[in-house]
């Protein structure tokens, strides 16, 4: 194991820098540049009597899920809000989506208040324009924040469409390059992700009016095609053509789809 200080790869300190010191002065910067941030900084990091202090309570907020005040959270959020008036039609599509895909929402304010997988998707939303707008330290915190609330695993950078249903939201994760088009629906526990350790864009694209079924898994830089179904279950490692299903481990091709099916809409779970 790397004693402090020893630099190992990319920005790491010069060797005679101690690493929680490096951490303090990243943690004042990151401060300065975010006000909202700066009372969690303070009393995670900033006003710990020691590097173990530090670390403890790092930990400890995040267990006990994180505190920020009200007020500047709503303001943080408000403002991304304010400077990108595309989120909010994205919104009001997703709720149109979940209003009519999902049998168990009877009306706009259920899916509104209550379900996580909505909550996920839209902070996701303001989360990628704070990413945009290179402000990439709240972004990952704020999709983190989602993650330890909401269930979803959504990296801030993953560029999702409209008309969007997250159903359940449970067990969610989405890699950095991933890509969702419009008009797609996605149950709980799917994985779109990369194969081991390659960089670059190495996350699936998944394209307009797709159905991925409950715990299915999508690796690598692959497309899934439009108007296709990835059943409950499957393991997707190669590209999957347009209007189609596939199934199994590996997934494969099993049925051929009417070119005026649209699975995100019909949510039609059989093979």
């Amino acid at each position: 194991m790397p004693q402090s200080g020893t630099a190992i790869a990319g920005n790491t300190p010069a060797p005679a820098e101690n690493v929680w010191d490096v951490i303090r002065r990243e943690a004042a910067e990151l401060a300065e540049r975010e006000p909202t941030l700066a009372p969690l900084l303070r009393a995670q990091i900033l006003a710990s009597r020691s590097d173990a202090d530090s670390l403890a309570n790092v930990l400890a907020a995040r267990l006990c899920v994180v505190r920020i005040e009200h007020d500047d959270l709503l303001s943080l959020l408000s403002g991304v809000l304010a400077r990108h008036v595309a989120i909010l039609q994205a919104t009001e599509a997703d709720l149109v989506a979940v209003r009519t895909r999902d049998p168990a929402c009877t009306t706009y304010l259920h899916a509104l208040l209550n379900l996580k997988g909505f909550h996920a998707l839209q902070t996701h939303r303001i989360a990628h324009a704070l990413w945009t707008e290179g402000r990439t330290e709240i972004a990952s915190w704020l999709s983190n924040l989602v993650s330890l609330v909401f269930g979803p695993d959504i990296h801030p950078a993953a560029r999702i469409g409209s008309s969007i249903m997250l159903d359940h939201g449970s067990g969610i994760v989405i890699g950095e390059t991933a890509v969702i088009e419009d008009e797609v629906s996605i149950l709980q526990n799917v994985t779109l992700g990369g194969t081991g350790k390659e960089s670059g864009d190495r996350h699936p694209k998944i394209r307009h009016g797709v159905m991925i079924g409950a715990g299915a898994k999508i690796l690598g830089n692959i497309e899934v095609g439009a108007f296709s179904k990835v059943a409950a279950g499957s393991v997707v490692v190669k590209p999957v053509p347009p209007h189609c299903t596939v199934a199994g481990v590996p997934a494969t091709v099993v049925r051929i789809h009417p070119a005026d099916e649209i699975p995100a809409e019909t949510m039609d779970q059989n093979i």
